[in-house]
């Protein structure tokens, strides 16, 4: 009787164990934090992950690297409440409740080269420099 009564024990035990629900552990790290002025509204990443795009309350769009940094603001309007990236990286999608109207802004990224020392045909100081890459060819 007793050797029935540890099987049984052992037995619904077991079932209890094994049936009971289980989740999976997650582990997580903030990995940088942003510092706003003003509260933010709506964030939207790029599909490349290479920038961060920050509506803040204010009708600014700010535009932060994937490291955190500043690279500059758009103002957009108080009547914009939310933003999503487009099909493209360049283009944003900029809704407003409000208006009930969605603009689509398409943004080009402006990168400064460096050319000092390079060789040039024309004025040193001219206020348009055309810069052909042709050893990558």
């Amino acid at each position: 009787m007793r050797q029935r009564y540890l099987i049984f024990l052992t037995a619904l035990l077991t079932i209890m164990v094994f049936s009971a629900e289980s989740f999976a552990r997650v582990e997580w790290d903030v990995q940088q934090k942003l510092k706003m002025d003003t509260p933010p509204l709506d964030v939207a990443v790029s599909t490349d992950g290479k920038w961060i795009f920050v509506l803040n309350d204010s009708g600014d769009i700010l535009i932060y690297t994937s490291n955190g940094k500043l690279e500059d603001k758009i103002s957009v309007g108080g009547h914009v409440d939310q933003i999503r990236v487009g099909p493209k990286d360049n283009l944003l999608l900029l809704s407003s409740r409000r208006n009930k109207t969605v603009e689509l802004l398409a943004i080009d990224f402006i990168h400064k080269i460096n050319i000092s020392g390079s060789p040039f045909k024309g004025r040193a100081d001219a206020p348009v420099v055309i810069a052909v890459f042709s050893d990558f060819q």
